[in-house]
């Protein structure tokens, strides 16, 4: 609990400066995680039984969802991602399917014999597939495998055999190359070629992950100091309260800072791994674990995006980019977490 706190009150600091002193979007985001926070503490008083019973319910929620927003969801920046709620705003269900696929699938394959049989496996690939695709479409590469992944290491964790793991590996080539010549969009292919060559389009397509490094690489070991900043606060860092803000934030407070961030990220990595491990039943593991790796997922998709050695897929970095609907996610699978620790003795 105090290591999420700390994350929380360092990613409110550092987004005021990356924002560029912005008051009402520093504001909003410490009201989303003031509701992550609410939303935490009540998942947590709920019994893992719960959950269990609800998962399918719940994806079955987020699937409709997906679809309502293919129909009638707001369109910004030429991806359709959003739905609205009146007196609310709007709210990002893609977000929702990142707790809803690693519940499903663990509800699916925790009522089971594990390992899973092929069989089993086949169908546990058909609840992943389906959900990504429609994310995939909206466009939003980075969020579909994200799901992607976190319904995958359900699997993995379920026990998969090696052979079936080598399978997978070597079915990627094919599936490469056709994601490549015929589901990925030409700016999405763009941002693979950029990670190699960066330089070809410098004002252009290069621009975000050349401003990023010369950023990182600015601040040295201990950084220019908090609100000094020069290359998100002249604009030449683009999104750097979003999906570049480590790069912000590298600039202001060094290595040393983001040795700081990324020793706070392992405590929590290391806090939920031990859920995981010491967790009574089949769908508590499976499930603390998938968060757990998905959390982890995030944070190395971020910083290797915004450092140049991945792909930018907009991912963003939890607790510090600033989004709400992401942070009220995020804390609800914390939720889960603490549900499964504190019940342990309830279980039996």
């Amino acid at each position: 609990m105090v290591a999420l706190l700390m994350a929380a009150a360092l990613g409110i600091f550092v987004l005021y400066s990356a924002s560029g002193q912005n008051v009402a979007m520093t504001l909003k985001q410490t009201m989303s995680f003031g509701i992550g926070l609410t939303v935490m503490f009540m998942l947590a008083q709920i019994s893992p039984r719960t959950y269990e019973t609800l998962s399918p319910w719940f994806y079955v929620g987020g699937v409709v969802l997906l679809l309502a927003v293919a129909v009638f969801g707001e369109v910004r920046m030429g991806a359709q991602r959003w739905i609205g709620i009146p007196g609310f705003g709007s709210v990002q269900p893609s977000e929702f399917m990142k707790l809803g696929m690693p519940m499903m699938m663990a509800w699916f394959l925790g009522a089971r014999l594990l390992p899973p049989r092929p069989s089993v496996v086949l169908v546990a690939l058909g609840i992943i597939l389906f959900p990504v695709l429609l994310v995939a479409e909206q466009p939003d590469l980075g969020t579909s495998l994200l799901v992607a992944a976190s319904g995958l290491f359900v699997l993995f964790l379920a026990g998969l055999p090696w052979w079936m793991i080598g399978g997978f590996v070597a079915a990627m080539g094919p599936i490469v190359w056709v994601a490549w010549n015929h589901l990925l969009h030409d700016y999405q292919r763009q941002r693979v070629m950029t990670l190699i060559d960066p330089d070809a389009d410098p004002l252009g397509a290069g621009w975000n992950i050349i401003q990023s490094k010369a950023a990182i690489g600015s601040g040295g070991l201990t950084g220019k100091g908090w609100l000094k900043g020069t290359q998100s606060h002249l604009e030449f860092l683009p999104e750097g309260h979003t999906d570049f803000i480590i790069a912000a934030y590298s600039e202001e407070f060094g290595l040393v800072g983001v040795v700081v961030l990324f020793a706070l990220y392992l405590f929590i990595l290391g806090r939920s791994l031990y859920i995981a491990i010491t967790a009574q039943d089949s769908y508590s593991r499976l499930l603390a674990g998938a968060i757990t790796l998905s959390f982890f997922v995030y944070v190395f998709v971020n910083a290797g995006m915004v450092s140049g050695i991945l792909p930018v897929v907009g991912v963003p970095l939890p607790f510090i980019s600033y989004g709400g609907t992401a942070i009220i996610t995020l804390f609800a699978g914390f939720g889960l977490l603490m549900s499964i620790q504190t019940h342990k003795k309830l279980i039996g």
